[in-house]
Parts: structure tokens; C-alpha cells; sequence
């Protein structure tokens, strides 16, 4: 058959059967590795297990799969460098003399409420974002929709550094990179999940965490740089260096294949088994990418065949769609009632309270331990699974928060509040606080971003991921606008909130959060259905072999048999249909 650009012609030749003829030693040859897969078929019915060419591929041979993904979760970078910066402008002396109040003195400063609003509208945008600005990844492709949100950002970025003495501009240019970063939040991860090979999906959905703390922590190192100068460089060269980031997460993006589960989606197949096969590192006509694709294609299929997904469904779909929303929701929530961001947002207030001499220092060090304790989640996730270092995190927060908060409230102030503090108190808090970033980092940290990718079937995951995540940013933006408050009233007791949050998050995930470690995204829909028990579903197997072991086997044996009978007639072979093909 000559060749055609048509894609539908293409694919209905390539499901045809049609098997170019093949010489004598050729055909024996694959008679023989014929016998050795009905061997192994037969090992399968014996329960023995069949591992196809992809799932024995080790980490290691995923390397560049690594690397691309770590380009798309470099927006995380993004967010963690807004997070990083703002936290020293609210305390630099340009930034507060250009948008702050004036007091009898001549000094000046920020309200509580303009402290509270200036630092967290940006969340408010964020949430927004992800539900508006995370549908161009429906619509024009993932990564096209990471390009258009970096757009945004930048105009959002131009906006404040244009500021010059009214804060509500700056306010307004915040708003408008938040619904960037909002959009970021949910694609990123998204965009990894669909990628990335189901070995390391864990680790590489982490990535995307990993790069909001180096963000964090290079924001802290830039104020540190640029707070000795006295005028408007304090705080506007961090922002400038924003469009460097923008524009290197665009030009990472023209590298990225787009994901192989939007592309089936829109019937694009062919694209489809190149971006598998470069992921992979296979070539394009592999057995394994065309059973892979088969799998996908079936699933979507079935999906498209239940009409176009309304938001209704979020409530009323099945297999329990309506209990992974909210379990995707209250999980987000419980990310930011941890009380990371009381240390991110305002860790120079904090630690200027404990009576350190320069709190930007203290600020750095807590970066420093954020981002290094994060690559150890990069092994812990996918070492001990997902639900254990949840639980772990959890109890390991809690005992954190006992001892600063109760240092803070009963030995920090020794001669009340308005005396001064108690250095040995406020290097134990610190001690503490630095213990808290090095557990969250390693579990609740990354741990959310990787269950929220996994829980939902693609027909939803888009809009069920940007509510979720819009959650965890309307809660950032409550606990950042109300701390400087909070704080005021009750100091350090704040930290008992978090501590009962933290203990509601142990009995929560061990009650409602399976294990997905090993599972292909379509395998965890499967395993909703059967309605599998959270605390017994790291035991589970599926029922029934979704990915390339069935297809694999079909693919290699339809191949030889049509060759044979090629070889036989002289004319081309119809496949024969086989049920289930599948099961195995």
C-alpha cells in the first residue's frame, strides 16, 4: 500500500493486519520467539507473571524522560520563587516606603491587613487559574497550555515591577501571575502523570515539588543579595529574574513531547506512539509502544463513549468520582493546614521575633533544608509507597508542633511579650521549625502532588485536579491573609491549629487514601471499582493486566502468524479477532 498523510487511512491500515511478506529463515526465526511467548503466555495462566519489554526497563533507562519532565516541572520553580521573594519585601525598607503606611515618626510600615492582602491575593489568583487557565491544557495540549500560562505570568511580572508608589497596582499584577501559576499547578503535575513511565512516576511527580523549594530557596538567597541596597533594587531585581524563568520553562516546553493520553484523546495515534516511543527511549515501531497505545486508546474510547464530561460529574460519576474529588480537595487542604506556608510567608517576621540579629539568614537556612530534604522524597515516595510516608509525615509534623508551639507560648517570652525573649527558647524553636521543613518536604510536601495526579481517570482529571488545587490555594490565601492577625492575638499558640489539622491528616489518609505505587493510571481506576480497602490496597493486584502483557503477546503472535499465512497464500491475512485480548 502506497504511503498516505492521511492520518485515518494510516491508522486503518496499521489495525488491518496487513504484514509485509518475509523470506524462510525469517519466518522460522519468528516461529521460534512464537513458541517462547506461548510459553510465557503459559507461565501467565499458571499465575507466574509475564513482565513486558517496557515494565522490565530499570529507573535508570529512563534518563531522558527524566530530564524532559524536569523541564515541565520547572514551573513548580516558578511558584517557589514568588513564595521565596515576597516574604523578604514585606520587610524591606523601599518596598515598605513605596507601599506602605506612614507612621507619626516618619517610619514606615504595613497593616496587618495590607500585609495580609499584598502577600496572599496572589493565592486568590492561583485559584482561579487552575480552573480557567487550566482548561487550554484540554484544549490546546498540555504543553501548549504551559507556554500560554507563562505568557500570562510575565504580563502579571511587568505589571508590579511597573509599580511605583500605589499598592494596589502591585496588588493587581500579583492577581494576574497567580492565575499563571494557578494554571502551572495543575498542568505540571498532570503533564508528568501522563508522561512518565509508571516506574518512576512517583519520583518525577515529585520533581515538581522539588522545584518549587529550589525556587523558595534561590527567592531567599536573592533578597539576601539585594536587601543592603537602599533603594527600589531590593525588590525589583527578583521580580526582572521572573522573566528569565518564564522564558526558559517556554523554551524547555518545544523540547517535551506532548502527552500520549491527549493525543489518543484527539485521535492523533501516530504522534501518539512517537511521544511513547521517545519517552521510552524505544523506537517507534516497538511491539510494547503499539500494545501501550491499544491499551490507552481502549480506555479512551470507553471514556469518549460515555459523552462529554459535564462538571456534574464530579459529584455524581462513577467508579467514585464524587469521593476522589473530595478526597483530592480535603487532601490539598490538609497541604496548606500543615502550617509550611506560616514558615515560607513569614519566616523573617517569625524568626525576627525570636530575637535573631538577621532573620533573612534564618530564612536561607530553612531553604537550604527545604530543597535538600526534598530529594529524599524523591526515593521515599517510591520506596515505601505513598500512603506510609503520608502517615509518617503526619505523626512527624505533630510532634514538631508540640514543642515549638508550647516553647513559643510558655519559655520564649519570659518577661511577657513585651519584654525581651529567651535565646535558648528561640533556638529550640528554630531547631524545631528546621525538623518540621525536613518532614514535610519528604512526605506531605510532594506526597499530595503525586496522589491527586494518579486518583482520577482522564476524563475528569483536569477539572477534578484544578478543584482540588484551587482548594489548597483558597486555604494558602486564608492562612497568609489572617497569620499577621492571628499572631497578634495568640503569638506562638497558632501552632496548636496546625498540630490538630496534622492529626486529622494521619486518620484521614488511613482511612480514605489507597496505595498507587506500581500502578498504571488506569489500573487505580480499576481498582476504585472493585472497591478496594485504603489500608489493605497495598496488597491489591489487579484483576486483570491493563497494559502491554496482553497487547504485547497479541501484537508479537498476530505478527507471525499473519507472516505464515502470507508466506502460505501468497496474499495478505485478515487478523484474526480474539476476545479480551486484553486479560490475561
Amino acid at each position: 500500500m502506497p504511503p498516505t498523510n492521511n492520518s485515518s487511512e494510516a491508522e486503518a491500515e496499521t489495525r488491518s493486519g496487513a504484514i509485509t511478506p518475509v523470506n524462510d529463515n525469517e519466518l522460522e526465526e519468528a516461529k521460534e520467539n512464537l513458541d517462547t511467548s506461548n510459553s510465557q503466555n503459559e507461565k501467565i495462566d499458571a499465575g507466574e507473571g509475564y513482565r513486558s519489554a517496557l515494565s522490565e526497563k530499570k529507573a535508570s533507562d529512563y534518563t531522558l524522560v527524566s530530564v524532559l519532565c524536569l523541564l515541565v516541572a520547572f514551573g513548580g520553580f516558578v511558584f517557589g520563587w514568588d513564595t521565596g521573594t515576597i516574604s523578604g519585601f514585606v520587610n524591606m525598607s523601599d518596598f515598605k516606603r513605596r507601599f506602605g503606611s506612614r507612621e507619626s515618626d516618619g517610619t514606615y510600615y504595613f497593616s496587618n491587613a495590607r500585609t495580609g492582602l499584598i502577600v496572599s491575593i496572589f493565592n486568590i489568583g492561583c485559584a482561579i487559574g487552575g480552573i480557567t487557565l487550566g482548561k487550554t491544557g484540554d484544549m490546546y495540549g498540555r504543553k501548549n497550555g504551559l507556554m500560554i500560562t507563562m505568557v500570562v505570568y510575565m504580563i502579571g511580572i511587568i505589571i508590579q515591577i511597573a509599580s511605583i508608589n500605589k499598592w494596589y497596582q502591585y496588588f493587581i499584577g500579583r492577581i494576574i501571575s497567580g492565575l499563571a501559576v494557578g494554571a502551572v499547578s495543575v498542568l505540571s503535575p498532570m503533564f508528568i502523570s501522563e508522561t512518565s513511565p509508571r516506574q518512576i512516576r512517583g519520583a518525577l511527580v515529585s520533581c515538581y515539588q522539588l522545584m518549587i523549594t529550589l525556587g523558595i530557596f534561590l527567592g531567599y538567597c536573592t533578597d539576601y543579595g539585594t536587601k543592603s541596597y537602599t533603594n527600589s533594587v531590593q525588590w525589583r531585581v527578583p521580580l526582572g529574574l521572573c522573566f528569565a524563568w518564564a522564558i526558559l520553562m517556554i523554551i524547555g516546553m518545544l523540547f517535551m513531547p506532548e502527552s500520549p493520553r491527549y493525543l489518543i484523546k484527539k485521535g492523533r495515534l501516530d504522534d501518539a506512539r512517537a511521544s511513547l516511543a521517545k519517552v521510552n527511549g524505544v523506537p517507534f515501531d516497538d511491539p510494547a509502544i503499539f500494545s501501550e497505545v491499544e491499551e490507552l486508546d481502549a480506555a479512551v474510547q470507553y471514556e469518549t463513549s460515555l459523552g462529554k464530561a459535564t462538571w456534574s460529574e464530579l459529584i455524581t460519576g462513577k467508579p467514585k468520582i464524587g469521593f476522589r474529588v473530595i478526597t483530592g480537595i480535603i487532601l490539598q487542604s490538609l497541604q496548606q493546614l500543615t502550617g509550611d506556608n506560616y514558615f515560607f510567608y513569614y519566616g523573617t517576621t517569625i524568626f525576627d521575633a525570636v530575637g535573631l540579629s538577621d532573620s533573612f539568614e534564618t530564612s536561607i537556612v530553612l531553604g537550604v533544608i527545604n530543597f535538600a530534604s526534598t530529594f529524599v522524597a524523591l526515593w521515599t515516595v517510591e520506596h515505601f509507597g505513598r500512603r506510609k510516608v503520608l502517615l509518617f509525615g503526619s505523626a512527624a509534623q505533630v510532634a514538631c508542633f508540640v514543642v515549638f508551639a508550647s516553647v513559643g507560648v510558655t519559655r520564649l517570652y519570659p518577661n511577657g511579650y513585651d519584654g525581651t525573649t529567651s535565646e535558648g527558647a528561640g533556638n529550640c524553636m528554630i531547631v524545631f521549625a528546621c525538623f518540621f521543613i525536613f518532614f514535610f518536604a519528604t512526605s506531605w510536601a510532594p506526597g499530595i502532588f503525586v496522589v491527586v495526579s494518579e486518583i482520577y481517570p482522564l476524563r475528569i482529571r483536569s477539572k477534578a485536579m484544578s478543584i482540588a488545587q484551587a482548594a489548597n490555594w483558597i486555604w494558602g490565601f486564608l492562612i497568609s491573609f489572617f497569620t499577621p492577625f492571628i499572631t497578634s492575638a495568640i503569638h506562638f499558640a497558632y501552632g496548636y491549629v496546625f498540630m490538630g489539622c496534622l492529626v486529622f491528616s494521619f486518620f484521614f489518609v488511613y482511612a480514605t487514601v489507597p496505595e498507587t505505587k506500581g500502578l498504571s493510571l488506569e489500573e487505580v481506576d480499576e481498582m476504585y471499582r472493585a472497591g478496594v480497602i485504603p489500608w489493605k490496597s497495598s496488597s491489591w493486584v489487579p484483576s486483570k493486566k491493563l497494559t502491554q502483557e496482553g497487547a504485547y503477546h497479541k501484537a508479537q503472535t498476530q505478527s507471525v502468524e499473519n507472516a505464515a499465512e502470507t508466506n502460505e497464500s501468497g496474499e495478505q491475512a485478515t487478523p484474526t479477532t480474539t476476545d479480551n485480548v486484553q486479560e490475561v
